[in-house]
């Protein structure tokens, strides 16, 4: 007899249907599935019979093939057992197939029959709400991420005998609805906030640009300057984010299993900071089946590498694309995915291998070849893409065990949310949402600068011999200080020199 259910996996950030289709009919026994599975759901044969069996239900031993569609896309989620267990069931006459055909569902079962998390599910359910499904059976720790997406009805039996008896209308099952998440009793979360930064003005100023505008930050200090400090506090100056930027990031984590069980809605802007050994896939993402890398667990967030020169120089020069275009696209043989990855790059680096070049109270040993050995992973091309580069010198001691209080991250993030709100205004009907993210097309038609800007910009220019990509950034970010001071219309001559001291602070072949 043959039957069809409905089952799902991911593809890139996004939900795949999977037809899975068995048949049941006389024969020698076996238990075949076919349609590109992988390791994991060519194992859930074993899974699937013996869940069948300590839950008390009959599978006759018959030739049981199993078809995913569509078959030329590889399927990597143990969540298709509970489709393939429930195909099974009515392919064998103890569940009417025309009403299995009316849910998706999602879910790993255990060998005692009952329904486990998956990753993947928010995607998943987005795309199942696209395609015209009204109903999905996930487990009950998947509750809160199935109900983000609104037209579904979301069912969690805790086991396989309760889905069987619900489908056979035995028993009715309530649609589920958000479940509280408990924190641990006594638990106290530690927020980081500028207000403990001590010293380190022209620091938090190059990061409130930063924030404001969405610009990229590279500071370079002696050991213990307080950059790996300002650099965690970066989240905390950024806006709010959207529904819609909540959910790209819901959907990302839920990909990668970054979800703790049990919770919904992503709603703090993410902050990644891989460790420099970290191989390039881990960085940009990729694997036989792609998955994300940090850059996208960084997406609408903060990617923050400390230690710059230390990361392999193939990991640096592959960050150009996703920098620059706000995506990485990874290609395999047999399909070629794309990843978001609109982050806020900050990188944190010593001035030299001992850390001292620079420092008048320490005595730098590196040689002049030392440094150009250290600092040679970093290409020009990489740097251009960097808007903002500091220097952030060696808090003094009166700074240090000074008891004023410093402005909190609470204060800067309203002048950053009024600064994107204009940029918003003005950048909307472009589909974009900051000054880091104008082409040099836009930035010649909307980035006026008065004459006395247009001077010294020229000046400079010529001086240093910058590049095309250096022009366009010192002028994204003189508008993003024009912002800040309320946002006239004309770039001025003192958001220009601001912005070209932002950049020119700290020069890699000094």
């Amino acid at each position: 007899m043959y039957a069809r259910t409905f089952g799902a996996a991911t593809l890139g950030v996004d939900g795949l249907i999977i037809s899975v289709e068995v048949d049941s009919a006389n024969g020698m026994p076996a238990f075949d599935i076919v349609g590109l599975p992988s390791t994991a759901v060519r194992e859930s044969k074993e899974r699937v019979r013996t869940a069948i069996k300590n839950s008390g239900l009959r599978s006759r031993a018959e030739k049981i093939t199993v078809n995913l569609a569509p078959a030329n896309v590889r399927k990597e989620s143990a969540g298709l057992d509970l489709p393939i267990a429930i195909g099974l069931l009515a392919a064998q006459g103890r569940l009417r197939p025309s009403v299995c055909e009316e849910f998706l569902f999602i879910s790993e079962l255990s060998l005692e029959g009952n329904l486990r998390s998956v990753a993947g599910v928010l995607p998943i359910a987005i795309t199942a709400r696209a395609e015209g499904f009204k109903k999905i059976i996930v487990a009950q720790e998947n509750i809160n991420e199935a109900l983000l997406v609104e037209g579904l009805e979301v069912y969690a039996p805790k086991n396989l005998i309760d889905l069987v008896d619900f489908l056979d209308g035995e028993i009715e099952l309530s649609p589920a609805t958000p479940q509280p998440i408990h924190e641990p009793e006594g638990f106290v979360e530690l927020v980081d906030d500028f207000a403990d930064v001590q010293g380190q003005f022209m620091a938090k100023r190059a990061l409130e640009i930063a924030a404001a505008g969405g610009h990229n930050v590279l500071m370079v200090g002696v050991p213990g300057s307080g950059k790996t400090m300002l650099a965690k506090r970066m989240s905390s100056i950024l806006p709010e984010m959207t529904r819609e930027e909540a959910l790209e990031v819901t959907k990302i984590y839920s990909i990668a299993g970054k979800l703790p069980k049990g919770s919904g809605l992503v709603t703090k802007r993410p902050f990644q900071h891989p460790n420099h050994d970290a191989s390039t896939a881990a960085i940009i993402g990729g694997g036989t089946n792609p998955t994300p890398g940090q850059v996208t667990l960084a997406h609408n967030g903060v990617l923050f590498l400390d230690e710059l020169p230390e990361f392999n120089k193939n990991t640096l020069e592959a960050l150009r694309e996703p920098i620059e275009e706000r995506q990485i696209t990874i290609s395999r043989v047999s399909n070629t995915l794309t990843f978001p990855s609109s982050i806020i790059l900050i990188c944190a680096m010593n001035p030299c291998p001992c850390g001292w070049n620079g420092d008048n109270d320490h005595l730098c040993r590196c040689s002049t070849v030392d440094i150009k050995r250290y600092t040679r992973k970093l290409s020009g091309p990489l740097l251009d893409r960097i808007d903002i580069q500091i220097r952030v010198p060696r808090v003094k001691y009166d700074e240090l065990s000074s008891r004023r209080r410093n402005e909190s991250s609470s204060s800067i993030r309203k002048r950053v949310s009024a600064a994107r709100e204009i940029q918003t205004q003005r950048l909307s009907k472009y589909r974009l949402f900051c000054n880091a993210q104008m082409p040099h097309a836009l930035i010649q038609e909307i980035c006026i600068l008065e004459p006395a800007a247009e001077e010294l910009l020229k000046e400079v220019f010529d001086a240093k011999k910058l590049s095309t990509r250096s022009y366009d950034r010192i002028i994204k970010v003189g508008r993003t200080i024009a912002d800040l001071d309320g946002g006239t219309d004309t770039i001025l001559s003192r958001h220009v020199a601001e912005a070209i001291k932002l950049r020119s602070d700290f020069d890699i072949d000094s």
